[in-house]
């Protein structure tokens, strides 16, 4: 079919669904039988620069040129757009340069592209010798320096905006990047100088307290809102989960749905959440099938949330079948399933579903060897926690101080103690007391008395916050090896030093990395 309207169209549709891919392949079908139509190169380019393809877009560039509108303004700045979302910069500035016409979008563009690939400078440079600068200028520019940290730079921008300019999205973006990095009393002050409020602004405010944990002052921004939508439902909720106030997530949810707003996505991911942190599998299950019953998309963060919540109450069953059931799994769902499976100590399923992600092309990252770390550590699996490790160097992932913390504490259960010794004094990170203090819980399992003193040089050269308890756990040590003198000493040395345990907690340290909540 050569009708250009029929081709153009589909092309059109893919997009508006989100058919990115097929609306590329459609168009390359076009190309073949000789079809052009400038009008959707800049919603092509679009889609290549949300997927990213970079070649694409310089396809696109080439066979804009040949058919004679290269030079188009909006072609142009699509172009220039796509590039930058691309990562390639340099070909944005080079396109820039040579355009014949450019308005204040291309300009912006140009902007926006540095300020995304965290080049301030150039962005400063353009910034500069703008002429016709709008509110979305300036707005860039604070919110790109605060993202890229100069929040110093982002308020001298925001004290220079000119007054006629200055309005809400630009009051609301310097809000923002103060939250966005916890300076909440900068915020608030910018916050309450606002001459109008956005629904934005109040879930920046939100979103801030909520970060730091602070839940009271976040819960009385929320009740200064005269008018709640959506969003800021949902950024409420989401603090709560955040800082583990499950309960209150699930009435602040029923709070929503009696005012009548009805739930997305990001609703769900949170409740789902919070029924995870309560283990309330009789409302995960509510929820499950109020996604079912309002036709909710089914996204990977929603899958997620699924086997999440049902793995975490204990139903492991639903939580695969939910898994297997859906195909476009993400690196979080299956860091999902897999944590799932070792949260319930299946840790030879963890090990048989960490092959399979690799074997499905999915990058590990952090997040889930130290899951696998985990499981192995409480399982026993010495030589398969070796083989992680080896992999995590194979892919180029960073060895952090939580995946020693889970070797030294396998080691240490296994009864390796010298192994662990060994780790921990050739680990490149300082060890912390956590670490220090699962080494010495494997001495005083395996009543190594020479290995606990050995430690506690370590603990007593470096640590900072752990010390009163490990005193009291090698007091522990010498009295459960009958040295009672050395015990006695301890005790005394921790009384004379002014040293006391923490009342109501436990002297024994648990290792919290490998501790699968």
């Amino acid at each position: 079919m050569n009708n250009p309207s029929y081709w153009f169209c589909s092309i059109r549709n893919h997009i508006r669904r989100g058919s990115l891919r097929c609306a590329l392949l459609t168009y390359k079908q076009t190309r073949h039988i000789g079809l052009y139509d400038s009008s959707v190169v800049p919603l092509l380019l679009k889609a290549c620069a949300f997927l990213p393809f970079l070649h694409y877009v310089k396809t696109l560039h080439a066979e804009s040129i040949k058919a004679g509108s290269g030079s188009d303004v909006i072609i142009g700045t699509a172009l220039l757009t796509s590039y930058a979302k691309c990562d390639a910069t340099r070909d944005a500035r080079k396109l820039f340069d040579t355009m014949p016409e450019r308005n204040v979008v291309t300009w912006n563009a140009m902007i926006s592209g540095y300020l995304r690939n965290g080049d301030t400078e150039s962005a400063s440079l353009v910034f500069e010798e703008m002429q016709g600068k709008t509110q979305v200028t300036w707005s860039q520019m604070i919110g790109g320096f605060a993202r890229n940290g100069d929040i110093v730079t982002a308020r001298r921008l925001f004290d220079e905006v000119p007054r006629e300019l200055k309005d809400v999205l630009i009051w609301t973006v310097m809000v923002d990047g103060y939250a966005r990095i916890g300076e909440m009393e900068a915020a608030r002050e910018v916050f309450e100088l606002m001459p109008e409020r956005n629904c934005f602004v109040w879930s920046s405010m939100l979103y801030g307290y909520s970060k730091k944990g602070n839940i009271a002052e976040a819960e009385a921004v929320f009740s200064r809102v005269l008018v709640r939508n959506l969003e800021i439902w949902n950024s409420m909720i989401a603090g709560y989960v955040q800082n583990g106030f499950g309960e209150k997530a699930l009435q602040a949810f029923e709070g929503m749905v009696a005012e009548g707003f009805e739930p997305d996505e990001f609703t769900v991911v949170s409740v789902l959440s919070a029924c995870a942190q309560l283990g309330r599998l009789d409302v995960g299950k509510q929820i499950h099938h109020m996604i079912e019953q309002r036709g909710i998309a089914v996204n990977p963060f929603v899958l997620s949330g699924l086997v999440d919540m049902y793995a975490k109450c204990g139903d492991l069953v639903n939580a695969r079948l939910m898994f297997e059931g859906f195909n476009e799994r993400n690196i979080i769902c299956w860091n999902a399933m897999i944590s799932g499976f070792a949260i319930n100590g299946k840790c030879r399923e963890v090990l048989e579903f960490f092959g399979r992600m690799e074997d499905s092309n999915i990058r590990p990252d952090g997040i889930t060897f130290l899951t696998v770390l985990s499981a192995c550590a409480h399982g026993g699996l010495v030589r398969e926690a070796f083989e992680v490790i080896s992999k995590m160097e194979g892919y180029a992932i960073e060895i952090g101080i939580k995946h020693y913390g889970c070797m030294v504490d396998l080691l240490g259960r296994a009864g390796r103690l010298k192994d662990a010794y060994d780790l921990i004094v050739r680990m490149p990170v300082k060890p912390n007391d956590t670490v220090l203090g699962a080494m010495l819980g494997a001495c005083r399992i395996h009543s190594d008395v020479n290995m606990a003193e050995q430690v506690m040089k370590l603990i007593h050269g470096d640590s900072v916050t752990g010390a009163n308890s490990h005193n009291v756990l090698l007091s522990n040590i010498y009295a459960t090896s009958e040295k009672w003198e050395k015990a006695e000493r301890m005790r005394r040395i921790m009384v004379d030093g002014g040293s006391q345990k923490t009342p109501g907690c436990s002297s024994i340290i648990f290792s919290d990395y490998c501790g699968l909540k």
